[in-house]
C-alpha cells in the first residue's frame, strides 16, 4: 500500500488530499472545519479527517506533498519589491512575518503540523504543476491539452500543454505580473467585493450590466494578442507595490473611485462587469483557440481560479474547437493539495493511469458523512423534533412534496463536497417554477444580494430538453453554463426594455428562479451512479410537478462555509428562515422546533437594490 498526502496552505483556501495506491480516498478544504472562510492556515483538521477515512497515522504515509515551490514563490516577491523599491515597502514589511516565520520553513511547519511522525521525503510540485494535475488526472481522457489559469503561482499566471497516459508536459506559460486571475481580480475589488471570494459576485452581476467599458480595457489596460496572451500596463494597477489592486490613474479611467464595500450597486459597476467578464471570455477564448492549434487535441481540461469562471467555460464548451471540456471541480488552490498527490503517484512514480468512461472524482463527494444514528444522537441531545423515514423512496417523495408546496429544503447527504460548488451533498434545495424563490431565498435564506443567481439542479437524462446542452455532454460539477431553451422562455421576456437590477422583476422561463437575466443557467446535470438519494429526489419531483429541475444552492449563509456537520447544518436551519432541514433519513419542520423565530432581513441588504 502506498498512501499519499497533498497539501495546500498558508496563502487561501488550505486544503488535504489523500490518493491510497492512487485512488483518491478523501480531500476536503479546512474552512469547513474551522468555520472560517477560506481559512489559509496549515489544514491540520482536513489532514486529521483524511487519515481518518484511511486509519493512517502521519507515520504512515509513504509521500507527503505540497502544491507549490516556495522558494520560487520568494525569489518573485523579492524582485517584485525591489523593482517598485522604496515604493512597496510598505506591503514587503506586512508580507515578511508570515514569510520568515511559516512559508520560508514549510518543511519543518508540515512536519510538527503531522505530530513529528512524518520522517521521510516532502514533494514540492510547481504551483501551475498541481493545477494542471488536478486536472487532467482525474479527468476521463486518456490524452488532452491542458490549460490552467489563476492569479500567480511562483511566476506563472497562466499555462498549457499536454497530458498523455500517466505524464503531463507543460510547455507554455504566461508569467507575472501579466495575469488574467489578477486583473479579474481588481475589477472585483473596484467594483467593492472582496478579492478572492467576490468574483462569484462579479460574474453574477455581468448580465445587469452593459460591456461599455470593453473596449476601453483593451485599448488602455491590455495589449492583447491573437493567441490568448497579453501584457497589462502595469501604471493602472497596484498589486506588485501596494495594498490595494488598483491605482488612483485605474479611477480616472473608470468615472471615479471603487464603490465602498455594502454601499449600494449603480450602473456603473453593472457595466464594469459586464465590460470585464466580456474581456475575460474573450482571453479564454483565444487561450483555448490556441492550445488546440498548437496541441491538435480533441480534449481540453481546465483548471486554475479562473477556470470557476463557468460563463467562461460555457463558451469554450459551446464555441471553442475542443470536442469536450473537464474542468476540476476543486479549480482554484485547494484542488492544488490533490494536484499535488496526483502528480507525485503518476507523474513521479510513474504509476499507470487507466481513465474510464467518467471522471475518477467520485463526484468530488470526498469529505466526512455522518450517519443516521449519530445524527438522531446529536438531535435528541438538544431536544430537535423530528421524523426518521425507512427508506429513500418515502424521504424522498416526502421532500419532494414539501418542495411542490415551494417550502425551502436544508439537504445534507452522505460526504461533503470537494470545492467550491454545493452538489447536492451539502444544499439548500427549491422549486425553481416559483417566480418569487430567487429573492426570497437570497434575502431570506442565505442574506446576500438579490441579484445574485442559482443554479438549476437536472436530471441528466432531461437537460437537454430544458438547456441547450447536448446529450453528450454533462456538468456533474455546476462549472458550465448554457442558455435556457427557446421553447421554455416567456414570450413577454423575448424582447425587454429593463435595464440594471429591474431586469430581476421579469419572468423569463417556466422556470425563472434558476433563469439569469441572459437567459443563462449555470447547470448542474445530476445521475444515479454519481448522486444517488439526491438523483431519486429530482425523480420524485419530476414525478410529482413534470419539472425534472431544482435550484441548487450551498448550505450556508453570506461569509460562512458550506456546512459540514449537523451541527453547522441545524445552526444554519434555525438561523434562516428555511422550513425544512433533511439530515440523511431525518426530515425536521421549523413549525415544530422549539425556539424558532422569524429572521428579519438585516437592514444592510436594502443597499443592493435600486429604486
Amino acid at each position: 500500500m502506498t498512501a499519499i498526502l497533498g497539501i495546500s496552505a498558508f496563502y487561501h483556501d488550505s486544503a488535504a488530499a489523500l490518493l491510497v495506491d492512487g485512488q483518491i480516498v478523501a480531500a476536503a478544504q479546512e474552512e469547513r472545519f474551522t468555520r472560517k472562510k477560506h481559512d489559509a492556515g496549515f489544514p491540520a483538521r482536513a489532514i486529521e479527517f483524511c487519515l481518518g477515512q484511511a486509519g493512517l497515522r502521519p507515520g504512515q504515509l509513504d509521500y507527503v506533498c505540497f502544491y507549490d515551490k516556495p522558494l520560487l514563490k520568494f525569489e518573485r516577491l523579492l524582485e517584485t519589491y525591489l523593482a517598485h523599491a522604496p515604493i512597496g515597502f510598505n506591503s514587503f514589511f506586512r508580507a515578511m512575518p508570515l514569510w520568515l516565520k511559516k512559508k520560508l520553513h514549510l518543511s519543518r511547519e508540515i512536519r510538527r503540523g503531522l505530530a513529528s511522525e512524518y520522517k521521510r521525503r516532502i514533494v514540492f510540485a510547481e504551483h501551475h504543476e498541481s493545477h494542471a494535475a488536478s486536472a487532467f488526472f482525474p479527468s476521463p481522457f486518456s490524452e488532452s491539452a491542458v490549460l490552467t489559469i489563476d492569479g500567480v503561482g511562483e511566476w506563472a499566471t497562466a499555462s498549457f500543454g499536454v497530458g498523455r497516459g500517466n505524464q503531463l508536459n507543460l510547455t507554455h506559460e504566461l508569467r507575472f505580473p501579466h495575469s488574467l486571475g489578477l486583473l479579474y481580480s481588481a475589477f472585483t475589488y473596484f467594483a467593492g467585493f472582496k478579492v478572492n471570494s467576490g468574483e462569484y459576485k462579479l460574474m453574477g452581476l455581468a448580465p445587469y450590466g452593459e460591456p461599455r467599458y470593453a473596449k476601453l480595457i483593451l485599448e488602455r489596460l491590455i495589449d492583447l494578442k491573437e493567441d490568448g496572451s497579453f501584457r497589462m500596463d502595469m501604471s493602472y494597477f497596484n498589486y506588485c507595490q501596494g495594498l490595494t489592486m488598483t491605482s488612483k490613474k485605474f479611477e480616472e479611467l473608470f468615472d471615479g473611485p471603487q464603490r465602498l464595500p455594502e454601499s449600494k450597486l449603480t450602473q456603473r459597476e453593472m457595466d464594469i462587469a459586464a465590460s470585464i467578464q466580456q474581456v475575460t471570455e474573450d482571453i479564454v477564448l483565444r487561450m483555448a483557440r490556441h492550445v488546440h492549434a498548437r496541441t491538435g487535441m480533441k480534449h481540453l481540461c481546465l483548471a486554475g481560479g479562473v477556470a470557476l469562471n463557468c460563463v467562461a467555460n460555457g463558451r469554450v464548451l459551446s464555441e471553442g474547437p475542443f470536442e469536450d471540456i473537464w474542468v476540476q471541480p476543486a479549480a482554484g488552490d485547494a484542488g492544488g493539495a490533490l494536484g499535488a498527490a496526483l502528480f507525485t503517484w503518476h507523474q513521479l512514480l510513474g504509476k499507470p493511469r487507466e481513465p474510464g468512461p467518467k471522471d475518477s472524482q467520485r463526484g468530488s463527494l470526498l469529505g466526512p458523512s455522518f450517519s443516521d444514528d449519530a445524527i438522531a444522537a446529536f438531535l435528541d441531545g438538544i431536544g430537535a423534533r423530528y421524523t426518521r423515514l425507512v427508506d429513500d423512496d418515502a424521504l424522498c417523495e416526502h421532500v419532494a412534496a414539501l418542495l411542490a408546496k415551494e417550502k425551502v429544503v436544508g439537504w445534507m447527504q452522505g460526504p461533503m463536497e470537494f470545492g467550491p460548488r454545493a452538489l447536492g451533498s451539502r444544499s439548500i434545495l427549491g422549486d425553481p417554477r416559483s417566480e418569487s424563490m430567487q429573492s426570497v431565498m437570497n434575502l431570506k435564506i442565505k442574506f446576500r444580494e438579490s441579484f445574485r443567481p442559482f443554479a438549476p439542479a437536472v436530471l441528466a437524462g432531461q437537460a437537454s430538453e430544458y438547456f441547450e446542452l447536448s446529450p453528450a455532454h454533462e456538468s456533474p460539477y455546476m462549472l458550465v453554463t448554457a442558455p435556457v431553451r427557446v421553447e421554455k422562455r416567456k414570450e413577454q421576456a423575448r424582447e425587454l426594455t429593463a435595464v440594471g437590477l429591474e431586469k430581476l422583476k421579469v419572468q423569463r422561463s417556466v422556470i425563472p428562479a434558476v433563469t439569469h437575466v441572459d437567459f443563462s443557467a449555470r447547470i448542474q446535470t445530476v445521475d444515479a451512479a454519481r448522486h444517488g438519494r439526491y438523483h431519486r429526489l429530482l425523480e420524485a419531483f419530476f414525478e410529482l410537478t413534470g419539472c425534472p429541475v431544482l435550484i441548487n444552492t450551498s448550505f450556508n449563509v453570506r461569509g460562512e462555509p458550506i456546512a459540514c456537520t449537523p451541527e453547522d447544518a441545524y445552526r444554519c436551519f434555525m438561523s434562516t428562515n428555511m422550513d425544512v432541514l433533511v439530515l440523511e433519513r431525518i426530515v425536521l419542520i421549523k413549525e415544530e422546533q422549539q425556539g424558532r423565530r422569524q429572521h428579519e432581513i438585516d437592514h444592510y441588504l436594502a443597499q443592493f437594490e435600486l429604486d
